[in-house]
């Protein structure tokens, strides 16, 4: 009888410590945009998208999106931003510049539903820095654009207007 007991404990233990490894290895990154519409959560999907998540909070961290413009917003559809020549007293054209290098996409199964997070490029494999985030539906973007992030804050990204300014972007991880 006591060795059922211990072996019921040992399996007990090793399935805590599975469900405990699951569950951390499942956690979602968090990243708050501070804008001057108000703040944007955002929940990163890291397992969908890793090395675009790890590019977009690298970039976060280093404060690249700090005093960023969002350059292109159009009603019902999205708000784009990330370029750096949105910087004010910047040079070049908003809308065509990067981090000086660019990320391979990832595309995955999530759809363009409203609050989507995604990564903006000009062409596969040609994205870095820039990003948006949808409006309403958009299903001519599933499959051609990483879908990497989403928040619930549309009364935020809704809010946001051509050239409405990102103040800063922290992660919360």
């Amino acid at each position: 009888m006591w060795t059922w007991f211990k072996k019921g404990r040992v399996l007990t233990l090793i399935l805590l410590a599975c469900l405990r490894s699951v569950f951390a290895f499942g956690a979602l990154t968090t990243v708050l945009m501070k804008t001057d519409a108000g703040q944007i959560k955002l929940e990163m999907f890291d397992q969908d998208a890793p090395n675009t998540v790890a590019n977009f909070v690298k970039l976060a961290r280093e404060g690249f999106y700090d005093g960023l413009a969002f350059h292109r917003v159009i009603d019902g559809f999205m708000a784009q931003g990330g370029c750096p020549n949105s910087r004010e007293g910047a040079k070049g054209m908003p809308g065509t510049g990067g981090p000086g290098y660019t990320i391979n996409c990832e595309i995955n199964s999530r759809k363009h539903a409203p609050g989507i997070l995604s990564m903006a490029h000009a062409g596969k494999n040609t994205g870095g820095s820039q990003f948006f985030i949808v409006h309403e539906a958009q299903p001519h973007l599933d499959g051609v654009h990483t879908v990497f992030g989403q928040t619930g804050d549309m009364d935020v990204v809704l809010a946001l207007k051509n050239g409405s300014r990102i103040e800063s972007v922290t992660v919360t991880d």
